[in-house]
């Protein structure tokens, strides 16, 4: 199976260089900066289950390489726009398209561009990020790459792309329900990453404050009810279990992005919820805060 993986950051590069490292015939379409990067020093990961130092293919958006049997798309979701446009030509009529960004929107978009036939569902949870020298460091225990047919069903392709990931030093999981999945993970990202932005801390500092824990559950709750609104197939009680597997530890990926000075996902997760909130004419309060300032985080990083 021929396997092109857009961007080669820190899931891309994670799931894309364990695959590598089973044997699998993976492809990574990255930008040139990166590309130079990859064939000067390879593609390393250092992770608790073995660092990987491998010479990758890469190739850029401009280049053919003939068509693909999976895309994986790892890219952040302002680069998604342009991830649709680069992947095009690599697009065959059996070639099945696998995102794992976060958010939900980002289905709808892939479906009306290629047609829901080509389109899985995927997400990933994983902490990790690139060091000054473009090396990928896998931070905790998790590296978990669940995915599966949107309508649930246990398919040939499915099938056979599940065997391809079987074996590899990393949690490939097939789902019969991704869409619940993704809802799931939509709700836990979400909130932690808004929180932890709104307070620019882990979520030990901010439960040791006196209003701080009252906070958080308001804020899952809250989301929960949107997307419940929606009538998105998340489970009852979801956001109580999901608000009690908060460590002290945790903080967000947006966090990260937010202190190293780059662009964070506002509009693609909490905009596209406030949508809905006002689709269904719910009073989002609190999301609409941490929105705010995420919006005006993006403001000041724009003027400097």
């Amino acid at each position: 199976m021929r396997i092109l993986i857009v961007g080669c950051g820190a899931v891309g590069g994670y799931f894309g260089g364990r695959l590598m490292e089973k044997g699998e015939d993976v492809t990574f379409l990255v930008r040139e900066r990166r590309k130079k990067q990859l064939e000067e020093t390879g593609l390393n990961i250092k992770s608790m289950y073995g660092d990987l130092s491998l010479i990758p293919k890469t190739i850029l958006a401009a280049d053919r390489g003939g068509t693909f049997d999976l895309i994986i798309l790892s890219t952040k979701s302002y680069h998604f726009e342009q991830a649709i446009k680069d992947i095009t030509p690599f697009v065959g009529p059996d070639t099945v398209i696998m995102p794992l960004l976060n958010g939900i929107g980002h289905i709808d978009r892939l479906q009306e561009i290629f047609t829901g036939k080509k389109v899985l569902g995927g997400l990933c949870m994983i902490g990790a990020t690139i060091d000054a020298k473009g090396a990928i460091i896998h931070m905790g225990s998790s590296h978990l790459l669940n995915y599966g047919e949107l309508s649930g069903e246990k398919t040939e392709r499915i099938e056979k792309i599940e065997r391809v990931f079987s074996g590899t030093k990393a949690d490939f999981a097939r789902s019969e329900n991704i869409s619940r999945a993704m809802w799931h993970k939509y709700l836990f990202i979400t909130g932690l990453s808004g929180i932890t932005t709104l307070f620019r801390s882990k979520i030990g500092k901010i439960k040791e404050t006196e209003h701080g824990e009252k906070i958080i559950e308001t804020v899952f709750k809250e989301i929960a009810r949107i997307i419940r609104a929606e009538k998105a197939p998340i489970d009852d009680g979801v956001e109580f279990e999901q608000v009690n597997q908060l460590t002290e530890e945790m903080g967000s990926s947006m966090l990260r992005d937010m202190e190293k000075g780059g662009s964070v996902e506002a509009d693609h997760i909490q905009g596209y919820l406030l949508k809905l909130a006002e689709k269904h004419k719910i009073e989002a309060a609190y999301l609409k805060i941490i929105y705010t300032n995420l919006q005006t985080y993006e403001n000041s990083i724009k003027d400097l």
